[in-house]
């Protein structure tokens, strides 16, 4: 690089790092999150400070990184809008496939469930014992809640991955049969 476009780069970065609170504040007005709108802020720095040649020579640095950062907040409005819609069909998905136990096989399940759900964190108990045992739809349970359908999906899901953890180190054999004739509350 020769000395001029050193300096040109050297100029160029000077400019952005002294526009830095004019780009948080443009990318926190498009985003509504301040802590997102820095990752991407930094990214886009780390981005020009790694490779100042990306800048064109016919635009100014301040309107090509406008543009930049117009752009990463985008992609990341489509990431996210993408995993929103995932988040909701995953919670459709738990809804449709949601069925209460029969009657018969209620007497037949470990009692050993009961106790270990209560030794999970709070919002997990509580989300089995609305969803599982009381029967209420993720939907309305993600409405009481004050949650998306998504994180409320998220939510059972992992608290039934917890208490199956739990179950299985509690009760192991029996627990790899479906706690059926369940014998180890009676060690």
């Amino acid at each position: 690089m020769t000395d001029e476009r050193q300096e040109g780069s050297e100029a160029a970065l000077a400019a952005l790092l002294e526009n830095k609170q004019k780009f948080l504040g443009y990318l926190e007005r498009r985003l509504g999150d301040r802590g997102v709108a820095e990752d991407i802020l930094q990214d886009a720095f780390v981005k020009v400070v790694g490779r100042p040649q990306l800048a064109p020579d016919d635009e100014g640095i301040i309107p090509w990184f406008y543009r930049t950062l117009r752009n990463a907040a985008l992609d990341h409005l489509r990431r996210r809008g993408a995993s929103d819609r995932a988040m909701d069909a995953f919670a459709r998905e738990l809804e449709r496939h949601e069925a209460a136990p029969a009657t018969d096989l209620e007497a037949e399940i470990c009692g050993c469930v009961t106790r270990l759900a209560s030794t999970l964190k709070p919002e997990y108990a509580d989300a089995l014992q609305a969803i599982d045992v009381a029967g209420l739809p993720v939907k309305r349970y993600a409405e009481q809640q004050g949650l998306s359908s998504g994180n409320a999906a998220v939510r059972v899901f992992r608290a039934r991955q917890a208490l199956r953890k739990r179950v299985v180190e509690s009760c192991g054999v029996c627990a790899e049969h479906g706690c059926r004739d369940c014998t180890c509350g009676s060690r």
